[in-house]
C-alpha cells in the first residue's frame, strides 16, 4: 500500500507560528523533501527532530520527483516543506502534489502561515477578491505583457518581490496601472515587521533614499470598476431580489431594480427569485 504525502506549511519567520500539528506530522513521517535542506535542519534542530531529509527544488524537480514518488509507492509517508510558509504555491512543491494524483497517491495539508494571506489581510484594502500573481518575471517584455494583462483587474493584485528588485518592480507598477493604493508588508512576523500602506508613488519617492531590505509582499488596489459594470454574481443579485422582496417590495419591481443596480436581466432575476421562494 502506498504511503501519504503531507504537504506541511511552516513559518515565514517566527518559530512560535509552527502549529503542534505540523510539528506531530514532521516527527511522524518516514522522510521530509525540502526546499532547501539547510534551512529545513535548522528548523528541525529548533523541534528536535531527527529525519531524512531529499533537496527537492526548481532545479531538481523531474530526478527527485520520481525518487520521491518511488518511495512513496513504496509504503513510505513524507512530507514536504519550503523554506518559509506553505508549499506548493509558487513553489516545486506543486509538480510533486500533481506526480502523487496521477500515481493516485493520497496527499494531505498540515496548513500554515502564507506571507500573502498575512499581508493581504493586514494591508487595509479590498479582502473579499484578490489575484495571487507571485514573483514577476524578470523578463522585461514579459513582465509588462503581464501587467498589461492585469490592467482591468478589478480584484485586489498579490505579488511576492525581492530587495534589489523593489525599485524597478514599483515603478514598472507606476508605468502600467498609474498611481494606485499600495501595501508593502515586509519581513512578515519577524522583529523588523513593518506594514507600509501609501500609494505607488509616494512608495517610489520613498525608495529613492531608502535602501529596501528583507522580502516585501506587494499588495495592489484593483482597477475601478467601470460605471455598469456587473458586481455581483446572478446569485448574490437573486438573493438582493428576495432581501427587497421580504421588506414589501413588489418581486416584479424588486427585479426591475436590482436588474438596473446589476445588469442581469430582469426575467432571469424574476424567475430565479421565483424559483428560491
Amino acid at each position: 500500500m502506498a504511503g501519504i504525502l503531507y504537504v506541511v506549511g511552516t513559518p515565514i519567520g517566527n518559530l512560535e507560528d509552527m502549529s503542534v500539528r505540523a510539528v506531530r506530522t514532521l516527527q511522524e513521517v518516514d522522510f521530509i523533501a525540502a526546499e532547501d535542506t539547510r534551512v529545513t535542519l535548522k528548523l528541525l534542530n529548533h523541534f528536535s527532530i531527527k529525519k531524512p531529509m531529499i533537496s527537492y527544488h526548481d532545479h531538481n524537480i523531474r530526478e527527485k520527483g520520481e525518487a520521491i514518488i518511488a518511495k512513496l509507492l513504496a509504503g513510505e509517508n513524507g512530507a514536504i516543506v519550503t523554506d518559509a510558509g506553505m508549499p506548493c504555491i509558487s513553489d516545486p512543491g506543486e509538480d510533486l502534489v500533481r506526480l502523487c494524483a496521477q500515481n493516485d497517491i493520497i496527499t494531505r495539508v498540515v496548513p500554515g502561515p502564507s506571507a500573502a494571506i498575512s499581508a493581504l489581510a493586514l494591508s487595509g484594502l479590498n479582502t473579499s477578491k484578490f489575484v495571487f500573481e507571485g514573483f514577476l518575471t524578470t523578463n522585461k517584455s514579459g513582465r509588462y505583457e503581464n501587467l498589461e494583462a492585469l490592467k482591468t483587474e478589478t480584484r485586489t493584485l498579490i505579488f511576492y518581490e525581492a530587495p534589489h528588485k523593489l525599485r524597478d518592480t514599483l515603478n514598472d507598477l507606476y508605468k502600467v496601472f498609474g498611481d494606485r493604493k499600495i501595501t508593502l508588508a515586509r519581513e512578515l512576523t519577524k522583529i523588523h515587521e513593518e506594514i507600509e500602506r501609501t500609494t505607488l508613488s509616494e512608495a517610489i519617492s520613498e525608495y529613492q533614499e531608502r535602501i529596501p531590505k528583507g522580502e516585501y509582499v506587494l499588495i495592489l488596489e484593483g482597477a475601478e470598476q467601470e460605471a455598469g459594470e456587473v458586481k455581483f454574481t446572478i446569485e448574490q443579485a437573486i438573493e438582493l431580489v428576495l432581501t427587497l422582496s421580504a421588506k414589501g417590495t413588489p418581486l416584479s419591481m424588486a427585479a426591475k431594480d436590482v436588474a438596473r443596480q446589476t445588469g442581469y436581466k430582469k426575467g432571469d432575476l424574476y424567475k430565479g427569485a421565483i424559483e428560491q421562494q
